[in-house]
């Protein structure tokens, strides 16, 4: 009998660590805000539930708050996605122009978005930009500082804030 129990209790906990595997790689997983470069929409120690499965779907579309893997060190960042593949990315004068359209930015902090070396970034086939939400000098590392970033680099879609609770609410 005791050997038919722990079969079972190993069964169990087998079962219970793929699907808890298969949750996290496929359906949804969780991350958290480190550093200021998503303020004023998230702050340090934020944490974020970011869904996973809409990208076997569709594209992450411009505008939606996105985890990537960076592209320099290993971290992965929270940024806001700004373009898609074959866009056009202009930085002039502290604004940011989406295929020669002024983007309409009313989450950002700082007023205006500076670019440091090249303004400019026509997107490839398989490129996305990324930018934080805080613009103002040193506060985000994003496309502007390590260039587009592809698009296996994305690895969720940031969609609710549940910590701090006080905050809790789709994002």
């Amino acid at each position: 009998m005791e050997k038919e129990s722990l079969k079972s209790w190993l069964w169990t906990i087998g079962l219970a660590i793929v699907l808890a595997l298969v949750i996290r790689n496929f359906i949804f997983n969780t991350s958290n805000v480190k550093g200021p470069s998503m303020e004023d929409t998230l702050h340090e120690r934020d944490h974020v539930i970011c869904l996973v499965y809409p990208l076997y779907f569709r594209e992450a579309r411009p505008g939606e708050i996105v985890i990537i893997k960076s592209p320099i060190e290993n971290k992965h960042y929270v940024k806001r996605l700004i373009g898609r593949p074959g866009d056009k990315i202009h930085i002039e004068n502290g604004q940011v122009y989406l295929n020669d359209q002024l983007l309409e930015e009313p989450y950002i902090k700082g007023g205006e978005t500076l670019a440091e070396l090249e303004n400019t970034w026509t997107l490839g086939e398989d490129e996305y930009f990324v930018m934080g939400d805080n613009r103002l000098p040193g506060k985000s590392m994003d496309s502007r500082a390590f260039g587009p970033v592809s698009k296996k680099a994305i690895e969720g879609i940031a969609v609710y804030r549940y910590f701090p609770f006080n905050k809790f609410g789709k994002l």
